[in-house]
C-alpha cells in the first residue's frame, strides 16, 4: 500500500483527550476535502475507538493511546488506534452490538457497530494482556471543482 501522507501521535488515556484525537484526525484528513458528512463520520469513528481504549483497555488506570493516520491512493484514509491495555478475550463477541464489558457504566455496547457503520472496513487485532489495535479504512468521495 503506497502511503501519500502520514501522521502519528499519542496521548494519555484521559477522557479529556478524546476530543483532541478526533480534532487532530479530522484536521489531517481535511487535506482530502471531505464532505461534512464524511468528516463527521470519521470524527465519530475515531471518538468511539479512543473511548473504547479509555473505558475498556485501561479501565481505572492511565495508559497510552497511539493514533496513526495514512492517506493512501484512491482518496482513502486508513486510521489505526492502538493501546497497550488489557486486550480483548473474544473479538467476535466484543464486536456484537449491545455487548459491553462495562455494564454498570451505562454503556450501550455500540462502539464497534458505530465504527463499522461509518467506515468501509474495520480490522481488530488484540492479545489479552498486551493491547488492541483497531484499523479503520474509509474511501472519500472525489469532489469535482467548478474552477
Amino acid at each position: 500500500m503506497k502511503v501519500l501522507n502520514e501522521m502519528e501521535f499519542s496521548f494519555e488515556s484521559r477522557s479529556s483527550n478524546e476530543s483532541f484525537a478526533r480534532s487532530a484526525v479530522s484536521s489531517f484528513v481535511a487535506q482530502l476535502d471531505p464532505t461534512i458528512s464524511e468528516l463527521n463520520e470519521i470524527r465519530t469513528a475515531v471518538s468511539e475507538a479512543v473511548t473504547n481504549c479509555i473505558v475498556h483497555a485501561y479501565k481505572n488506570e492511565i495508559g497510552r493511546i497511539s493514533v496513526t493516520v495514512k492517506i493512501v491512493p484512491e482518496n482513502t484514509v486508513v486510521i489505526k488506534v492502538r493501546d497497550s491495555g488489557c486486550g480483548i478475550e473474544n473479538i467476535q463477541q466484543a464486536m456484537e452490538p449491545l455487548f459491553t464489558t462495562a455494564p454498570g457504566e451505562e454503556r450501550a455496547g455500540l462502539g464497534f457497530a458505530v465504527m463499522q457503520s461509518f467506515t468501509d472496513r474495520i480490522s481488530v487485532r488484540s492479545k489479552p494482556g498486551k493491547g488492541t489495535s483497531v484499523t479503520m479504512r474509509k474511501a472519500l468521495s472525489r469532489r469535482v471543482s467548478n474552477g
